[in-house]
């Protein structure tokens, strides 16, 4: 009996390793879903949006079940740190300063940062014109990144919120005179929309690589190097079957995705 009962013993130790090795099953997403149409809710809150597509259609390549773990998104890369979720898909643009903390993969597609003023107005995205004015900002953002390191100290009252929509809202009724945010998020958020009626994009969009980034891409915990390489193979194999391009158009009506 012996025997039987080591052999026993033996097959459960082996199915305590495979179980322990086993590939995981689902894949978990940080996302802010307040920022469309890169990731918002349905009246019945449904998730949906560009980012959320994305995400799904990584999560069918790897064959994998896609959970999605809402955050502030001020708050995703210390929740990311503190393993709430795998990776951080949520319109988050690839900077220097985030890769001190975090790991990413190859930009996902590049969306330019505009500003919204009332249409008509003589407000420039530049200090001269910004001076003495309030801008809002989306908190953590990399806009906000780059109003803080080139607008705040030149006497532009720099403004950030934890809420796009609140920027949109504080803007209509006065309190803002300006706003910075990706232009499709812009058009699609606001200016699409009745309360954005009297408003547009003005002056050409921001650029600075140190605080602006290189594009949008899926944020990983450093020296998370497996997980890394599945999800960069699954991304390039939607790109190549042009998965990818296919929802540009379907959002944007163009190609945004990073070549």
């Amino acid at each position: 009996m012996n025997w039987k009962l080591s052999l026993c013993a033996a097959a459960a130790l082996a199915c305590v390793a495979v179980t322990a090795h086993a590939e995981p099953t689902t894949l978990r997403f940080g996302i802010e879903a307040a920022y469309p149409p890169f990731e918002s809710k349905t009246p019945s809150g449904q998730l949906q949006g560009f980012d959320v597509d994305v995400g799904n259609a990584v999560c069918a390549k790897l064959n994998m079940k896609c959970v999605w773990v809402e955050n502030a998104f001020d708050g995703l890369i210390p929740a990311l740190q503190a393993r709430k979720f795998d990776a951080i898909n949520s319109a988050m643009n690839i900077t220097a300063k985030r890769k001190q903390s975090i790991d990413f993969t190859p930009p996902i597609y590049v969306v330019p940062i505009v500003m919204v003023a009332k249409r008509g107005s003589p407000l420039k995205p530049d200090v001269a014109s910004l001076r003495g004015k309030h801008v809002g900002v989306l908190q953590g953002s990399s806009q906000e990144d780059f109003l803080k390191a080139h607008w705040a100290n030149a006497g532009v009252a720099v403004v950030s919120y934890q809420d796009q929509d609140q920027i949109y809202a504080d803007l209509v009724a006065g309190r803002l005179d300006a706003a910075v945010q990706e232009a499709q998020t812009a058009q699609d958020g606001f200016l699409d929309k009745p309360a954005g009626r009297d408003y547009q994009i003005v002056g050409e969009p921001l650029k600075d690589p140190a605080t602006l980034g290189e594009g949008t891409g899926f944020g990983l915990r450093k020296n998370d190097k497996a997980l890394q390489a599945k999800i960069v193979g699954a991304l390039d194999a939607l790109k190549k079957d042009g998965t990818l391009s296919a929802l540009s158009q379907k959002y944007f009506k163009r190609d945004i995705i990073a070549k």
